[in-house]
């Protein structure tokens, strides 16, 4: 079967290459892949930035955002015909790991496909066993491939709201930075929840992105005309941001127009050596005055993305369509090497595998 792969720390080293196809164990499941996202994450290994390849091996699968198929199956909980989402990390035996909440491991020995450790999904056919495996109703199948993205923002999202709850206000006023595709499900997460929210980036409102964000009642913001740390004075207290583009100096910007008891959740990974000045006295000050939080999200577990394939489907019924818009480009796997290069205003590139 073919796949596309990487060799872990050397830069544009993207190629399809040939495996045997995966002979499933007791207990596991053979699943087709149907269709894999490709992410910031996925250029950033091609790039070199990082990345590691299972053990014994030189190569790395990419591909963890993915919607396969059920084959075939030897237990109840799946039947051939089923489509599924495959989780991303395999966890270690810490504490957290063993209670199901891989996703807050403290050992750090876990593996993540397609990332750390173990072959990602951008392959025909894996085998996996069903605990990894996340049911999708067959009406999703052409937007499911955005169930991992959409975890993460559930996790986010929740564990910010959670933190409010501390408050006697609920969140009102949101703002999310950057419109890419984890930005733009943020967006339409909070607008599910009632929040009214604002989404900024840095291309103009009659962009694709500025039409998404605007037509499920959110705001859309052009970064290129106003400061981030500034947004307070025209938006009121910022009960709630969501950081989703991975830029460091915004992400420092908006721990300055963040609210009192505010809550900052940082979802964007920054990879360099970016050096920022900063007034670090005043960030102290008003944090700690402001009775304000800042937190850092990554990976999801199994809890996550069954959440993110019920707001998936809710978002599909009330803004029918919607989803389906985010996929600005989809390629064949022959295309692997040109799904890692970004597109001006793309959103999200999906491989067609089958």
């Amino acid at each position: 079967m073919k796949a596309g792969a990487v060799i872990p720390g050397q830069k544009d080293s993207a190629r399809i290459i040939e495996m045997a196809v995966p002979v499933t164990q007791p207990g596991e499941a053979l699943i087709r892949i149907l269709k894999v996202g490709i992410d910031g994450t996925d250029m950033e290994i091609n790039q070199g930035h990082y990345g590691k390849a299972p053990p014994g091996q030189d190569f790395l699968v990419l591909g963890h955002e993915a919607l396969g198929q059920v084959e075939k199956t030897f237990g109840p909980d799946l039947n051939e015909g089923d489509l599924v989402a495959p989780l991303v990390r395999r966890p270690d035996g810490c504490i957290n790991c063993r209670s199901g909440q891989y996703d807050m491991c403290i050992e750090g020995n876990y593996r993540e496909c397609g990332i750390s450790g173990s072959h990602g999904f951008l392959r025909e056919h894996l085998t996996e066993e069903p605990r990894y495996l996340v049911k999708v109703p067959k009406n999703l199948r052409e937007v499911a491939v955005l169930a991992e993205p959409m975890s993460i923002v559930t996790k986010g999202v929740d564990q910010a709201i959670e933190f409010h709850r501390h408050s006697a206000n609920p969140v009102q006023v949101a703002l999310v930075l950057g419109a890419g595709s984890l930005g733009l499900l943020a967006t339409a997460f909070l607008r599910l929840q009632g929040v009214n929210t604002y989404s900024l980036d840095i291309v103009p409102r009659s962009s694709l992105k500025g039409q998404l964000v605007e037509s499920i009642g959110a705001t859309y913001l052009d970064g290129r005309e106003q400061r981030i740390d500034e947004l307070w004075r025209q938006l009121g207290n910022l009960d709630l941001i969501v950081e989703a583009t991975g830029n460091s100096t915004v992400a420092f910007q908006a721990m300055a127009a963040l609210g009192v008891n505010g809550v900052l959740c940082l979802m964007g990974v920054s990879t360099g050596e970016n050096r920022l000045e900063i007034c670090a006295d005043c960030i102290n000050l008003e944090m700690v005055l402001g009775n304000k939080i800042v937190f850092g999200t990554v990976s999801s577990n199994r809890a996550h993305f069954e959440r993110a394939i019920q707001l998936l489907g809710e978002a599909e019924r009330r803004w029918p369509g919607w989803l389906a818009r985010l996929i600005t480009r989809r390629l064949s796997l022959a295309d692997f090497e040109v799904s890692l290069q970004n597109v001006p205003d793309g959103i999200k590139t999906v491989i067609e595998i089958s």
